[in-house]
């Protein structure tokens, strides 16, 4: 599970807790403000840590599909806080971006819940249409909350206050408590219990950090003179710049500069998507990312001091991508090894594959006080590490990671992976991202021009943005056993065979526009939970006369095998362990899956591709889980050099901010 730059909103773990400044306490906000920021976390990180699982086991996509999606939708919330982050500065202020935004993600949590109730019918279509609704409202509303809360934290202190950066820290160590809670309770609800209730418990964390903050911030939300905080646009001026530059520059774009943004992200978006076929969310993701910083760095009321420092940011910004490619691997890629491939069994308990992404916050807040120790350590005896050589250990620890993963990934026991390879994964991609993450945020805050502080804050997560999108372009790459090829909806217990396309499935069957699949039910007694169990599928209504062989099912679970367990099958052993229906092609297997939860109207038929074309990453065949894991390794790796190359230079250009 990873707490992102924009959830860390600030922290500055480089800089610890003064001892003078905790003897003063802090202000009341600084705690209305963690439980606002706790409750949202929750909110989010509940439903991220169950929504790949959803799309894979109620929707019914494949892993490329779902990555697509995951990435997609990672990729816009952080996106959308340069929206958030224009309107507040330049129209509302913190407050009503942060209401409106929560308000817009409990709806869109909400959206998710009914999209979960009705994914049970056969029918996923409504289904998958709720989903994208829910996602969208939790896009934009993800753009309004959070590029402002994270601003708020630094405006309850005067400036040079020694408290402001344990106050970073107090926030920091909130952002983890909800994003370590909300896959133990969402995550559990959602895989044992139901989805819906994963989501359902999500939007709710989300309402109650609304009333929180609705009903705390006029009291207690104030600056030190007592002037409330976040009413009015964020029009802030530095005395570096003069009066005149600053008429110019209220924290906005000019009239010039967007009409560059938007033409650039037009032109870029057209080349990208119709020159190089990226989808649509990519192409306008990469297109912003690539064309906002340009729009910043050419603002004409910039000194050069304040552009050098910037370009510090935009460089950095490059490297961040890299990182977030490979770590967002937790939401997708990461979360199909933990469900697939890892033996979860502790002392006769099976661990949700979910809470696996609770690690990454636990470990954060045993590692944070630790790191930052070690800094001021290091810091009291001269030895003052330049945040870019922070970073570039940061992508160190990343591969690092990677190459531990790969390795448990290189031979797989029966029963499955020890859980100690993804233990040792998120232990040491904690440690990098606490190189990286905190430290970056913190510069954005050093760097940055006062009245560009939540647009330049907007403008640093066009890189998390890419980065997670990039991040499910990756995870679509993830090497499949098998794969879902078709599925085909039940009626009645009958399928219209003129729905199912022959030829695509490679079956030998020639089978009149008539035909119709039925299954035949054995009836439980009435008093089992149990769901009846097919004795058999047979193809019916044929008038030609031609009789065909029934597929008889000897044994019957309600889910197909995991992909471990099929790889893994005894020689010799051809006993299905999931609704095995007909094969005159070895290549494809028919499956029947039937909720358990649900009556035979629920049932779907699927075709499986059982041995799938191998992905390709340039000239590499993806044919393993080491090698997948692998160009990782290698990604992250040559980042980190290349930062480290670049320090010197980069140090230079910071002027003298640490």
């Amino acid at each position: 599970m990873s707490t992102q730059n924009n959830q860390k909103a600030g922290a500055e773990l480089d800089m610890p807790m003064d001892i003078e400044a905790s003897s003063k306490g802090h202000p009341k906000g600084l705690y209305v403000l963690f439980a606002t920021e706790f409750w949202e976390r929750f909110s989010y990180y509940g439903m991220r840590a169950i929504f790949s699982l959803y799309m894979l086991k109620m929707l019914l996509l494949d892993k490329a599909e779902t990555s697509s999606i995951y990435g997609s939708y990672t990729g816009l919330v952080y996106l959308t806080p340069l929206i958030g982050g224009y309107v507040a500065d330049r129209y509302w202020g913190n407050r009503k971006s942060i209401f409106v935004g929560g308000l817009l993600m409990a709806l869109g949590q909400f959206f998710m819940f009914f999209s979960a109730t009705f994914a049970h019918n056969a029918d996923k279509g409504f289904a998958i249409s709720l989903m994208w609704a829910g996602l969208t409202f939790l896009i934009f509303g993800n753009g309004f909350f959070k590029p402002n809360i994270s601003t708020m934290v630094g405006q309850l202190y005067k400036d040079g206050d020694v408290r402001k950066d344990s106050a970073y820290t107090i926030f920091y160590m909130g952002i983890n408590a909800g994003a370590f809670i909300a896959p133990l309770i969402c995550g559990y609800l959602g895989e044992n219990v139901d989805f819906k209730w994963g989501f359902l418990s999500a939007g709710i964390g989300m309402l109650v950090s609304l009333v929180i903050f609705y009903f705390t911030k006029n009291k207690y939300v104030v600056a030190p003179d007592g002037r409330q905080l976040g009413i009015g646009p964020n029009k802030l001026t530095d005395n570096s710049v003069s009066t005149s530059n600053t008429k110019t520059s209220g924290g906005g774009f000019s009239t010039q500069q967007l009409t560059i943004l938007i033409g650039g992200i037009v032109a870029l978006f057209s080349i990208l998507h119709f020159g190089f076929d990226i989808d649509i969310w990519g192409s306008l993701i990469y297109g912003m990312t690539a064309v906002g910083p340009f729009v910043i760095i050419t603002d004409k009321s910039l000194t050069k001091t304040e552009k050098d420092r910037l370009w510090v940011i935009i460089l950095i910004m490059i490297f961040v991508i890299f990182f977030w490619m490979c770590f967002e691997q937790a939401g997708a890629s990461l979360t199909f090894f933990a469900a697939e491939q890892t033996n979860r069994h502790i002392f006769g308990w099976e661990m949700p594959a979910s809470y696996f992404q609770s690690f990454n916050a636990g470990f954060i807040v045993i590692l944070a006080p630790i790191i930052s120790a070690i800094w001021v350590k290091l810091a009291k005896k001269g030895h003052n590490v330049a945040a870019p050589y922070k970073q570039s250990l940061g992508l160190l620890f990343l591969s690092l990671g990677f190459l531990f993963i790969a390795f448990g990934a290189k031979s797989i026991p029966v029963s499955g992976a020890s859980i100690f390879f993804l233990t040792g994964l998120y232990f040491l991609h904690t440690i990098g991202e606490l190189f990286l993450s905190p430290i970056g945020l913190s510069m954005v805050n050093k760097l940055t021009p006062g009245r560009f502080t939540s647009l330049m804050m907007g403008i640093w997560f066009l890189a998390i943005a890419t980065g997670n999108k990039l991040a499910g372009t990756m995870s679509g790459l993830y090497p499949e056993e098998q794969k879902i090829n078709s599925t085909y909806k039940v009626r009645d217990l009958h399928i219209d065979a003129s729905t199912i396309n022959w030829n695509d499935i490679q079956n030998d069957r020639k089978v009149n526009s008539t035909t119709a699949w039925k299954m035949n039910l054995v009836k439980k007694n009435e008093s089992s939970k149990e769901p009846d169990s097919l004795a058999s599928i047979s193809l019916i209504n044929n008038p030609s006369g031609f009789s065909y062989d029934t597929a008889k099912v000897k044994r019957i679970i309600p889910s197909a095998m995991t992909a471990q367990e099929l790889k893994n099958l005894p020689p010799g052993d051809k006993e299905p362990k999931f609704i095995f229906a007909v094969a005159d092609n070895p290549k494809y297997s028919y499956l029947l899956i039937n909720d358990l939860k649900e009556k035979p109207n629920s049932v779907v038929l699927q075709v499986w591709d059982m041995q799938p074309a191998r992905p390709k990453f340039l000239s590499i065949v993806i044919d393993s889980l080491y090698t997948y894991f692998m160009i990782f390794v290698v990604f992250a790796g040559v980042a980190s050099v290349l930062l480290f190359f670049l320090c010197k230079k980069l140090k230079s250009l910071m002027h003298g901010v640490e």
